[in-house]
């Protein structure tokens, strides 16, 4: 497979999670903060993809290996919070906000924004939640840019 090809391939890659990602909060899964951070380093991967196509030499491929590896790495820790392997940040996680600091207002409010938790799945097939499958198909973009990399 040829470099441009590869290049194609990890780009591609990156858009269609990065597109369904938006399409899941289309249909009423809104994201957590730890799933919005996920999807940045795949819009960098885009943008180097685009721009790798164009232009030969080996930074760009590197760089968008490091930027399928961060959400990859990303949605792993967000995995494990999920699962309860380790704690998160407390501000998406459930020990993120004290039920003493609620009002009974703000207990029973149905409106303004909703809080969508880091450690709860929202979504899963096969047992894997969203951020479970994002960290495999972004490995498998890393292979990838890797790909493209030794073709350079």
């Amino acid at each position: 497979m040829s470099r441009f090809l590869t290049i194609l391939l990890a780009t591609l890659g990156s858009a269609a999670l990065l597109g369904g990602a938006f399409l899941f909060q289309a249909f009423g899964y809104p994201p957590c903060a730890m799933c919005i951070w996920q999807r940045w380093p795949h819009g960098i991967a885009i943008a180097v993809g685009l721009i790798a196509m164009m232009l030969p030499g080996r930074v760009l491929p590197v760089i968008g290996a490091l930027a399928a590896t961060t959400t990859a790495a990303i949605g792993i820790f967000h995995t494990g919070v999920e699962r309860d392997w380790w704690e998160g940040p407390s501000s998406c996680t459930g020990s993120g906000q004290s039920l003493g600091s609620l009002s009974g207002g703000d207990l029973l409010a149905t409106d303004g924004p909703r809080l969508v938790m880091c450690d709860v799945v929202s979504w899963e097939l096969f047992g894997l939640s969203m951020a479970s499958w994002n960290a495999l198909l972004s490995l498998v973009l890393v292979a990838l840019w890797i790909s493209a990399l030794r073709r350079s």
